[in-house]
């Protein structure tokens, strides 16, 4: 999704036909902040930004629980302590705050007419088609990239580990050190 904003930013921006603006007096800034907030909560319900947040914190919990898995001695114990850690965490989660997080950042990044164009392009077939795949299209480039960087990892140390054969010496000794 950070690529795909910048880009359809752009493309709108350049296919946006240009309107001639009125003469009249602005708004005081108070309602014209208040008008553009209102647009940023539109443009994120456009985008489905409550549920790619939901299915980031999801797709956390699947690549951090081997972490905590990692981190903590086995035992009976450890499966019940991770899944009440995410129950308990997912208690704490809060999409609206958020969703209150994000405008403030969409404010500071886009003006209020880039959020109209937005918006504009969003309404569209096309955009709300964009909108429904980018879930979709991010999980999968979470899940290929978390597997691409395992197997370079994997690769990576297996080829230290054959450059430097007293590394794998020290790690052995370390081993016997650590076990019962």
């Amino acid at each position: 999704m950070k690529i795909a904003v910048p880009v359809l930013c752009v493309f709108l921006l350049c296919s946006i036909p240009s309107h001639a603006q009125e003469k009249t007096s602005p708004p005081p800034a108070s309602q014209n902040q208040a008008a553009k907030e209102k647009d940023i909560r539109r443009l994120l319900n456009l985008l489905g930004t409550k549920a790619l947040m939901e299915q980031a914190v999801a797709e956390m919990s699947k690549t951090t629980r081997p972490l905590l898995e990692n981190s903590l001695p086995p035992g009976a114990y450890r499966d019940t302590l991770i899944d009440a850690f995410y129950a308990k965490f997912r208690t704490k989660f809060d999409a609206q705050q958020l969703l209150d997080l994000a405008v403030p950042i969409y404010d500071r990044h886009f003006t209020h007419e880039e959020i109209k164009g937005l918006i504009q392009f969003y309404e569209t077939p096309l955009g709300q088609k964009t909108a429904r795949a980018l879930p979709q299209i991010t999980g999968e480039l979470m899940e290929r990239s978390r597997k691409m960087g395992e197997d370079m990892g994997r690769q990576s140390m297996m080829e230290v580990l054959a450059e430097h054969p007293e590394l794998v010496k020290a790690m052995e000794e370390a081993q016997k050190h650590t076990q019962p």
